[in-house]
């Protein structure tokens, strides 16, 4: 059956080594991949294909076994080439009933170049080269099968679990590499046009950041931060150290969301309950950014809000099974009563130490939290959850101890600062950036107590570079404006109780003023009840109102 592709020939497709191919799979006519004038200095092969989300089949055989097969948007087989062969067919099918648009490669390997896979004992494929990989909302795993050591064709394969010296398998290392793919592009052509950079070594080594190294002693599964709607593809290289020669598993990629799901797909960056709060709260924010220190009160309303809506989530999220949605209303309140509870505090008492401590400890937070956010995140020291904790919150409290001797210069700071981050937030409801996850790596670490073990990498591109520029002109410019501003005047207003009580005697003691003779606030009320009671009664006939005197 012929097809629109030039290449395809009565249900064949032609293959060349190392030369990627473009074709669509339909799940009721399976194809037949066939690659030609195999090199005799080869001695396997790694044939691979991949989709965006539609899962494919690739076999050895038009029988599907899970032995022989492995189905997936990413997966590949191990040829081990026989003396004097030099034809490999293998088939391909799609698993879905839609038609799935897929890249296929395959790439060959010398007797001297490990095979990836090659002491697989966990997964169904006598040689596994796939990588696995599953997330969550916190955190993204991958793992892989050990490696073998190459060996001739026609030969047996060296034991997997005889001896450890240098002449076994135990002396290969695994580089594990990560590639961001562009920032709110979730096309299917900019990933497979990416993906092809993550399959050869060299190019895998050119254009990926290096995670980690793993030596054969260490677990072969790693985890990563995950990152809702962003692309991410993973590789593993397998190293021989003493023959200097590495060969690529085949890459895995993910944007941690479902293309296929109902609700909250990875087309819908972010549900309308979160879109109205952080709009809201940015709103506040950007208010407090450049008037903060004027409207006092208002600013620790919104400080208020910051830390009992911030613990009262983590509460909530770890104690309780409630929907999304609901925790975000219940947060929203909470962080509400907290910011009455501190301007009614600081009404009635006037701590002005107490109020600042507040105000410092969450600058400290995003200081903090920006800190870590950087590579120091990912060393392996703070892996420990105390070591990791006690460290940032020694930072947080730093804050403010260093600026106890200038608190109006330390308030204006924290609302040009935080005032100015929760524009980001809101951004990033709207659109993806990675500014976002400063404060988010350290909510999922608060809420998972396996997100120690997870990287914390990023992108950052020329997104992140233009909303990182706003967010400092934002902070720049509240900042000067309020010190400008602020010039000449008291550092903090006087205190709000003290002032009522003194006004309140004030009128008592003074008969001139003009309030010591407005009636007290219960006759006022009864005086306003009478008159609208007198409105809705019915009025009197005229002519004489009193009874005439006999």
């Amino acid at each position: 059956m012929l097809r629109e592709c030039p290449h395809f020939v009565l249900g064949l497709l032609e293959f060349s080594l190392g030369k990627f191919r473009y074709f669509k799979l339909n799940k009721p006519f399976p194809e037949e991949a066939v690659l030609r004038d195999i090199s005799s200095n080869a001695t396997f092969l790694i044939f691979q294909i991949h989709s965006q989300y539609q899962n494919t089949t690739v076999s050895f055989s038009k029988t599907l076994l899970p032995s022989t097969s492995g189905t997936g948007t990413d997966k590949g087989l191990v040829f081990i080439l026989r003396p004097e062969q030099s034809m490999c067919t293998w088939y391909l099918e799609a698993a879905d009933a839609e038609p799935v648009q897929s890249m296929a490669v395959p790439l060959s390997y010398s007797e001297r170049d490990p095979v990836p896979g090659g002491c697989n004992l966990e997964f169904d494929l006598d040689i596994d080269p796939n990588i696995y990989l599953e997330y969550n909302f916190f955190e993204i795993s991958i793992k892989f099968a050990p490696a073998n050591l190459g060996y001739a064709r026609g030969t047996d394969p060296p034991p997997c679990d005889v001896g450890m010296g240098q002449d076994s398998r135990w002396r290969l290392r695994y580089d594990v590499y990560q590639y961001f793919l562009p920032e709110n592009d979730l096309t299917e052509q900019v990933l497979l046009k990416h993906l092809q950079r993550m399959v050869e070594v060299p190019q895998v080594k050119a254009n990926a950041i290096k995670v980690v190294t793993l030596t054969a002693n260490d677990k072969t599964s790693i985890y990563f931060s995950s990152l809702r709607v962003q692309g991410v593809i993973y590789n593993v290289i397998v190293w021989d150290p003493l023959l200097n020669t590495s060969a690529a598993y085949v890459p895995v990629h993910t944007y941690a969301c479902s293309f296929k799901a109902m609700e909250g797909d990875c087309s819908s960056l972010g549900r309308v309950s979160t879109k109205v709060f952080f709009t809201v709260f940015a709103l506040l924010g950007l208010f407090i950014c450049f008037f903060g220190h004027r409207f006092w009160k208002t600013e620790l309303f919104f400080i208020g809000f910051i830390f009992m809506g911030f613990f009262f989530y983590i509460l909530i999220t770890r104690l309780t099974p409630i929907k999304y949605d609901v925790r975000l209303i219940l947060t929203a309140i909470a962080g509400s009563v907290g910011g009455i509870f501190l301007v009614a505090t600081w009404w009635r008492f006037g701590i002005l130490m107490l109020c600042m401590l507040c105000v410092g400890l969450v600058l400290g937070f995003l200081i903090s939290s920006v800190i870590f956010f950087t590579l120091l995140g990912n060393v392996k020291i703070f892996r420990d959850d105390v070591v990791f904790w006690m460290t940032f919150s020694c930072i947080a409290i730093i804050i403010p101890l260093v600026f106890m001797g200038c608190l109006r210069i330390l308030n204006i700071l924290t609302c040009g600062i935080i005032g100015s981050y929760s524009v980001v937030l809101a951004v990033d409801s709207y659109l993806y950036t990675s500014l976002s996850y400063i404060t988010l790596n350290v909510l999922k670490r608060a809420l998972n107590t396996d997100f120690h073990r997870a990287f914390t990498n990023v992108p950052f591109q020329t997104t992140d570079f233009i909303i990182l520029a706003v967010w400092g002109m934002l902070a720049v410019s509240g900042i000067t404006l309020q010190i400008r501003r602020e010039r000449g005047q008291p550092f903090f207003p006087p205190h709000p109780y003290k002032l009522w009580k003194r006004e309140r005697e004030r009128r008592v003691t003074n008969i001139l003023d003009p309030s010591y003779h407005i009636p007290p606030l219960r006759e006022r009320l009864y005086g306003r009840l009478a008159q609208i009671k007198e409105f809705f009664q019915e009025e009197q006939s005229a002519g004489e109102r009193t009874p005439l005197l006999l």
